[in-house]
């Protein structure tokens, strides 16, 4: 049975389904101002193999991850860079796509955006205010009144007295105690016009928490029966939306709270607001270009990225550095081999064997993905050991439940990569240059100097092209 580590509960607990066999799953996504970095691909690709393993565990799953597109950050960017609202979310969302596609992240099955969706907003203002829990304030702005909602703090854990208004959520005159937040923003006049909407409340635009309590009860409905994100957001965002969801309609608005770890760089949380994050597309792309919003991904250092995320528990604190993604880049070349060492059977997962059985228990351990990798090395040694075509089959079969392993071994092997210790000089090598010097080495062979044979696979060497000269005479290469 599937466990999963509750942030509310604060413990493992069976996952609960409203529905038999159906999960509704909504994920906090983007706020689509600038491009992603590897802090957002941990979020990205750790929800990603979770949707992937409730499917491959027989699921029914419909996964929901929303796009914030009208933030006060947004709306900065687009003064700043005299464009429409739209014309640099459009842009920042197609770049957002592209990242996900290096990542190998599949797209939700719904991705609404915040401006779709103002109606529904307004209606669970409405809602609040009649219960008493929502006013207007004289500044015009509507807030939440935070006292007045019984046990505000339970997800977070924090008390009122210790509790402070969030980052993004600005102190105002008028509000009745600072601990609330806003739910409408009264518009100002320096804004665009197209940064506000009507309302009961005057022309305006809704706060940053009241969108997912929006989006998700429109599409969802409650109880949700898994509700996650990043981990900042548990403090403010999750738990205002606790306290706007429930306190309008009663119940319980998700059954199970799951928030990944961060991902650190010397110690500090990677974020734009310490200026210490790494773009997802310099990390697996030659020099982007920032005015262009697609990219050419290089697919074995996108492989690597997704791998060094999913290596790693999704909720323990992650640390980048560029010798980790060298690391990372050895121990995923390492299957591979195995994958090219020895033919892959096609076989079926049969969940009983016990390679696949230890790899399910993993998974159903609140989605263990270092001990389901543990389970890929194993069935790599076997494959190589024992020259076992069913090993190297169900080696490339676990690993494509986790969105690994399903590129020709010979085409990943060749691609050039800059995190091992070719970098460069592999990169610089065409494959017709590699190909030339193999037939000069053949030649020199055939004619038996192999004393020039073995300066020519020095020189690969030293450029970072390893050769392997296998049965019937042909010669193997790979970058390393």
């Amino acid at each position: 049975m599937l466990h999963i580590y509750n942030t509310l509960s604060r413990q493992k607990t069976p996952l609960q389904t409203a529905e038999p066999g159906v999960v509704r799953m909504y994920v906090c996504g983007m706020t689509v101002y600038d491009f992603c970095h590897l802090g957002h691909a941990r979020m990205l690709v750790s929800f990603d193999v979770v949707q992937r393993w409730l499917r491959a565990s027989g699921y029914r799953v419909r996964y929901v991850r929303n796009i914030t597109d009208i933030d006060d950050k947004i709306i900065r960017r687009a003064v700043e860079r005299g464009v429409p609202i739209r014309t640099l979310t459009e842009f920042f969302i197609a770049a957002m796509r592209a990242d996900e596609r290096a990542l190998g992240v599949q797209a939700p099955d719904d991705e609404p955006r915040a401006t779709e969706h103002v109606a529904g907003m307004l209606d669970i203002i409405g809602v609040l205010q009649s219960k008493g829990l929502a006013y207007q304030g004289a500044d015009g702005d509507v807030n939440f009144s935070v006292r007045k909602f019984p046990g505000y703090g339970k997800l977070s854990g924090k008390s009122l007295d210790d509790l402070r208004a969030g980052e993004r959520v600005a102190v105002s005159a008028g509000k009745q105690d600072p601990l609330d937040f806003v739910l409408w923003k009264s518009a100002k006049p320096d804004e665009p016009a197209d940064t506000r909407w009507d309302s009961p409340y005057g022309p305006g635009r809704p706060g940053w928490h009241i969108e997912c309590s929006a989006m998700s009860r429109g599409l969802l409905g409650m109880p949700l029966d898994i509700h996650g994100g990043g981990p900042d957001l548990k403090f403010p965002h999750h738990e205002n939306e606790i306290a706007q969801s429930e306190g309008a309609f009663g119940g319980t608005l998700a059954t199970a709270w799951m928030h990944c770890g961060p991902m650190m760089v010397d110690a500090e949380k990677m974020s734009k607001s310490l200026g210490n994050f790494r773009r997802i597309r310099d990390t697996v792309a030659d020099a982007p270009a920032d005015d262009v919003a697609d990219y050419t991904a290089n697919p074995r250092e996108s492989e690597m990225l997704r791998f060094f995320l999913i290596r790693s528990h999704y909720r323990s604190v992650q640390n980048y550095t560029p010798d980790n993604l060298q690391d990372a880049q050895h121990a995923l070349d390492r299957l591979y081999q195995a994958l090219s060492n020895v033919a892959p059977a096609l076989v079926d997962i049969d969940w009983q064997s016990p390679q696949a059985q230890a790899f399910r228990d993993a998974m159903d351990d609140d989605f263990n993905t270092a001990g389901a990798v543990a389970v890929l090395f194993d069935l790599a040694n076997q494959a190589n050991r024992d020259a076992d075509a069913r090993a190297s089959g169900l080696l490339r079969a676990l690993g494509g439940v986790l969105g690994l392993l399903q590129t020709d071994p010979r085409i990943y092997l060749q691609s050039p990569t800059r995190f091992l210790s070719g970098g460069a000089g592999a990169a610089s090598l065409s494959e017709q240059a590699i190909d030339g010097l193999i037939a000069e080495r053949a030649a020199a062979k055939a004619s038996r100097d192999f004393a020039r044979a073995d300066r020519i696979r020095a020189e690969l060497r030293d450029q970072g092209v390893e050769l392997a000269d296998v049965a019937g005479g042909a010669t193997q290469w790979r970058r390393v």
